[in-house]
């Protein structure tokens, strides 16, 4: 047994965490963040870090930390049916509901988009998503070393093409960086912050995590804190080519705006700027690299999504769920890639306050003795604030009223809760929540050790 690994391990496991979290489809948040923000990108995109690098990174430690065998093992110490519920919803929203349509979405906008003219726009998506989740769902029902192989070949190739366009963006910057549009002009890192949301590593994060684990315990380190140390180092290495990446990219898009305009999605920034720096055979190359990124990383879904769910009912055989989830994921996708990232959003709401709820709950279980008491008080309190988030953005998504008891609930919640408005009105609740119930389950078991004590004495 060994606690302490040598530089070239560590670097190892961080390309390894970097190469799970970074995906094509993440190019196209802090190249959006970036055109919107426009003068303001520099502290819009401190606030993308936070949630884009660093919440995942939390949720890698929190895994190690844990000891839990993988996320539903440790959402049940809230209980045994919220493991399932809240695990099942997660897989769905990094899975077929949202994640997995992106990567058809995005592999089309960017990879395929260029080439056809407007009036193919909807019947190029329908026919070209068709193929892409065929092709996924093939690989998914035959498990290959191939996809391994193209991806450990496409990871290096993504951030070799992107750091290259990077370099020519600060060498002959495309364009001077304009005003900030009217969402970014005030609480530039807020928005960013709430942007970071997008990437839903955070979420994949609790997912991806036992994997990291796996792979430090392979190389010796069993120990709760060699594994938190070998992850904490690790992370930081994926964290810094994650972070480069991202601020380069925002920087990108906020000196696009006054040469391309203003695009929905941060899909075409990219294919643009590679055109305009390359000609067509960086257009070619970038379509190719994410196209058949984004399909690596639809089957690695699929599988995924297949697995658990598998396991979940068994009845239900894990070709069947691959399946259905191919045909959701088609379906979806056609939406088009502006719409499932919108409509994301207010699941996207309701679920990060659960899962950063459940990181502090891990890193604070040892002072409050792990008490369900403890874990159940503070997820309630998460889930009554962060469900009217959902449901209020949801509201204002589609453009309708907010139902009578609705309103009711979000005008109290804005006058009583700090940092409602800016989304984090859930967590000084939970901070107080964790707090109070910590102090009387620790008081409780004192008093019941003292009793104890004085038991034994008297015999």
């Amino acid at each position: 047994m060994q606690n302490k690994l040598p530089f070239s391990r560590y670097f190892v496991i961080g390309v390894m965490l970097f190469a799970l979290f970074f995906g094509a489809g993440n190019l196209i948040f802090p190249a959006a963040l970036g055109q919107n923000a426009g003068s303001n990108v520099w502290m819009a995109v401190t606030g993308f870090l936070i949630t884009g690098i660093g919440l995942p990174f939390l949720g890698i430690l929190a895994i190690g930390f844990s000891g839990s065998k993988n996320l539903e093992e440790l959402a049940s110490r809230v209980h045994p049916l919220y493991g399932v519920i809240f695990t099942s919803i997660l897989y769905l929203t990094i899975g077929p509901f949202f994640a997995a349509p992106r990567t058809g979405a995005v592999a089309y906008d960017i990879g395929i988009s260029p080439f056809l003219s407007e009036s193919f726009g909807q019947i190029g998506l329908f026919v070209f998503t068709g193929l892409f989740f065929i092709v996924t769902l093939w690989f998914s029902l035959n498990p290959a070393k191939l996809v391994d192989r193209v991806g450990k070949i496409l990871s290096p190739a993504i951030i070799i093409l992107i750091f290259i366009l990077l370099v020519m963006v600060i060498v002959k910057p495309l364009g001077s960086i304009e005003a900030p549009q009217a969402t970014y002009a005030n609480g530039a890192f807020m928005k960013g912050f709430m942007e970071g949301y997008n990437t839903m590593d955070a979420l994949a994060s609790l997912v991806f995590g036992i994997i990291v684990i796996n792979s430090i315990r392979s190389m010796g380190v069993t120990s709760t804190r060699g594994i938190l140390i070998a992850s904490a180092k690790s992370g930081l290495i994926a964290t810094i080519f994650l972070g480069i990446i991202y601020v380069g990219v925002a920087y990108l898009g906020a000196s696009s705006t006054s040469v391309f305009g203003l695009f929905d999605t941060g899909g075409p920034v990219l294919g643009k700027a590679s055109s305009y720096y390359f000609g067509t055979f960086g257009t070619v190359m970038l379509s190719v690299i994410i196209l058949l990124a984004c399909l690596t990383t639809s089957i690695g879904l699929m599988t995924a999504c297949g697995e658990y769910f598998h396991t979940l009912v068994p009845k239900i055989s894990y070709k069947m769920w691959v399946l259905f989830f191919s045909l959701i994921s088609f379906v979806i996708a056609n939406f088009g890639l502006a719409n499932i990232i919108n409509f994301s959003i207010p699941v996207l709401m309701f679920l990060y306050p659960l899962s950063i709820a459940l990181m502090l709950l891990t890193f604070l279980s040892k002072l409050f003795n792990h008490s369900r008491i403890v874990y159940v008080s503070a997820i309630s309190v998460t889930f009554m604030i962060s469900i009217i988030d959902g449901l209020k953005t949801f509201c204002d998504l589609v453009g309708i009223d907010y139902f009578r008891w609705l309103g009711q609930i979000v005008s109290f919640y804005d006058r009583v809760l700090p940092f409602y408005n800016k989304g984090l009105g859930w967590l000084l609740p939970v901070l107080v929540t964790i707090l109070i119930t910590g102090i009387f389950v620790s008081v409780q078991n004192f008093s019941a050790y003292r009793v104890k004590n004085k038991t034994e004495s008297a015999l």
